[in-house]
């Protein structure tokens, strides 16, 4: 055998998103942040993603900033809309959730949230998702998510989150009750 042949194969998913991604996302692309997936591990249900952050940002690009007291940083608020993100694409490419179909997903609770690093624009965070719990039904799939963002290197934010996905039904249906 050679090396070659030895290497694992390239998950299809690793690269720039696919054009279905983006006309599926919830959200207008502009607030996706991220660029690509840099990594899928189905086997534990896991995926990253890579987020430049020298891109215009809502709160960030507003901060009055101070050179000591208030550097420049990607805003919290940014980093919890990255969570929202990462978790549809994680249902979407790995539990094939797709909006298309009628499935829409909601955060419902956001156990933990943790700035470890303050992030400032420059190098891309590099954002993972893993499922760690799962409850599937007809129509709804519960998860239980947990992220973590690295930055230089260094862990910059750790979040575990819970979110409902359903099936809905109809050009009318809206979910009413999570």
């Amino acid at each position: 055998m050679n090396a070659a042949s030895a290497a694992p194969e390239a998950d299809p998913l690793v690269g720039p998103f696919s054009q279905a991604l983006l006309d599926d996302l919830m959200y207008e692309p502009s607030v996706l942040f991220f660029d690509r997936i840099e990594e899928v591990d189905r086997k534990a249900s896991r995926i990253v993603c890579r987020m430049p952050t020298d891109q215009p940002m809502p709160f960030t690009d507003h901060q009055r900033v101070h050179a000591v007291r208030h550097p420049r940083h990607v805003g919290g608020a940014v980093m919890i809309q990255l969570t929202g993100n990462l978790g549809f694409i994680h249902a979407r490419e790995l539990e094939g959730l797709r909006h298309s179909d009628g499935w829409v997903g909601f955060g419902t609770h956001i156990k933990s949230a943790v700035f470890r690093k303050l992030v400032r624009p420059g190098a891309p965070l590099l954002c993972a998702c893993t499922q760690a719990k799962v409850r599937r039904g007809k129509s709804r799939v519960f998860s239980i998510y947990r992220y973590q963002f690295h930055h230089e290197g260094q862990l910059a934010f750790e979040s575990e989150q819970a979110a409902m996905w359903l099936k809905v039904e109809g050009e009318n249906a809206v979910p009413l009750a999570l």
